[in-house]
């Protein structure tokens, strides 16, 4: 990696960082330069604006997503198989990316207003399609329940999963692969009791 590259890598992730904490609109262009150690002149030789870096942030995560997406679409998987590897890419990439998930949450309206937003539009659309891909293929299967819009279950999930990110400490106990198990458990069993367990019998 080239120094310009480590300087736009720099540059991305302390952008990311204060764009989580304080909001993409509450944060300069000379906040960032301060943060990463360039002076906000020097900034516009890798970026053309703060908009220009927004928008490589929520990109990149969203190609990152939809690659991850792929890989568990193109997996021979049941159903609930299926959704549990949507589950667990989702909530992996929190814990990896946990400033670009908050942002990509937190900042609709202003990536609304963004020049290149239509091709976040795209691949937002592509995100969501996948959900629904799996969710309505367990329905023609008779795996999941048909009174169920598949878009009101992918919108419970999908806030469920994703704004975890605001509670889940990935560095305590409670693994990832355990949320992805609870979370799935939850959401296709449901959290009643099963006839006949007594709380002793539960795992």
């Amino acid at each position: 990696m080239t120094e310009q590259e480590d300087r736009r890598t720099a540059i991305l992730r302390g952008s990311a960082e204060l764009f989580a904490r304080q909001g993409v609109s509450s944060t300069t262009v000379r906040q960032i330069g301060d943060a990463v150690g360039v002076l906000s002149g020097s900034l516009y030789h890798h970026f053309p604006s703060k908009d220009a870096i927004v928008h490589e942030i929520i990109v990149t995560y969203l190609e990152n997503l939809r690659a991850h997406y792929r890989r568990v679409m193109d997996a021979d998987l049941g159903p609930r198989e299926r959704i549990h590897g949507l589950i667990e890419v989702s909530l992996r990439m929190s814990e990896r990316f946990p400033n670009e998930t908050i942002i990509y949450q937190n900042e609709l309206s202003y990536l609304r207003e963004l020049p290149r937003y239509e091709s976040v539009k795209t691949m937002a659309a592509e995100v969501q399609q996948t959900w629904l891909q799996a969710i309505e293929s367990g329905q023609a299967a008779g795996v999941f329940r048909t009174d169920i819009d598949p878009k009101v279950f992918y919108r419970f999930i999908r806030d469920a999963v994703w704004l975890s990110v605001k509670w889940y400490r990935p560095e305590g106990t409670y693994t990832v692969d355990r949320l992805a198990d609870d979370c799935t458990a939850i959401f296709l069993d449901g959290f009643a009791a099963a006839p006949g367990i007594t709380p002793a019998q539960r795992p």
